[in-house]
Formats: C-alpha cells, sequence, structure tokens
C-alpha cells in the first residue's frame, strides 16, 4: 500500500468511501457526501492523503479541516479519515493514520482533534492507538436522522511541532 496526495482525480473513489461512511448512521452527521468543489473549500489544502493498495484502488483517506479562521489556531485541525468496507480491519486506518499525522506534523499542525460518535467505538480505538486521548464527551450535540447524538472528543499533541 502507498499513500498519495489526494487530488480531484480521486474523488469518485473517495466520495465512494464517504458515502460508505455515512451509509453507517455512526461516522458522520453527514447525511449525503458533498460535492468535490464543496469538499476542497471546507479541507486544508495540505495533509490530504489517499491509501492505495497495489492493484490502485483507493483503500481509505484522510484529510483536516481548520478548526477556527483565527491564526492562533493555525496549527489545530480536525482530522476526518474513512476506510472502504472492504479493507477495514486490515491495518489500513493504523497506517493511514500514522501517514496523516507525519503529514501534519510537517506542516505545523500541533494539536489534531477528533470528534466521533460514541458508539463507534472502531473509531474511538484506532485514534486512541495513534496516541490521542479523550478530553471530554459533548452530550445531545445534534441530531442525526431526527436522534439526538452524543460525541466523543478526542485530541493528540505533537511531540515535536511546538514543543518549546
Amino acid at each position: 500500500m502507498t499513500f498519495q496526495p489526494l487530488t480531484a482525480a480521486h474523488w469518485p473513489a473517495v466520495r465512494a468511501i464517504y458515502e460508505a461512511g455515512i451509509a453507517t448512521g455512526n461516522a458522520t452527521f453527514e447525511t449525503q457526501a458533498p460535492t468535490w468543489e464543496a469538499w476542497d473549500k471546507s479541507h486544508l489544502a495540505h495533509s490530504r492523503l489517499v491509501a492505495v493498495a497495489t492493484d490502485g484502488t483507493v483503500r481509505g483517506w484522510a484529510a483536516l479541516s481548520p478548526v477556527s479562521g483565527r491564526c492562533v489556531y493555525g496549527g489545530v485541525a480536525e482530522i476526518s479519515i474513512y476506510i472502504a468496507p472492504e479493507a477495514r480491519g486490515q491495518g489500513v486506518g493504523r497506517q493511514l493514520l500514522q501517514a496523516l499525522i507525519q503529514a501534519s506534523e510537517a506542516q505545523g499542525i500541533w494539536t489534531l482533534q477528533a470528534g466521533t460518535f460514541e458508539e463507534n467505538t472502531a473509531s474511538i480505538g484506532l485514534h486512541t492507538q495513534a496516541g490521542f486521548r479523550v478530553v471530554g464527551h459533548r452530550e445531545r450535540i445534534g441530531q442525526h436522522h431526527g436522534v439526538w447524538r452524543n460525541t466523543v472528543q478526542m485530541e493528540r499533541r505533537s511531540s515535536t511541532v511546538g514543543v518549546a
């Protein structure tokens, strides 16, 4: 498996993986995948990766979104990571998340944040293995298909970026 920068050319595969995550009901508050243009605008231009198998198929993707427009938060980003259903449980997520952490640190990101539905124990476990820690719980933070949902808030602080 290789990790490549996520580009518009990958969007059909990335969108399909995103839609599969949406269909689980436990991956995101979103109910449909956006257009490439909307997705591109809402994510940072750097630290966008796809995991590509030896046969050329995209097995997962990860990207960062800004948490604020204020410059003081320029080194803080929210993570999105999605794995194709047929690739789950094979270490793709672990490898992709490690590659994203390295890419983000190369861009000066000192804190990565993740907000995950509390039922998504696989994602919480993945993030925990990568050094994220639970920093809080948000109760009834939003409705998803008419049901109030809770999230687990996690973060990972870089040991190399922003260290005095």
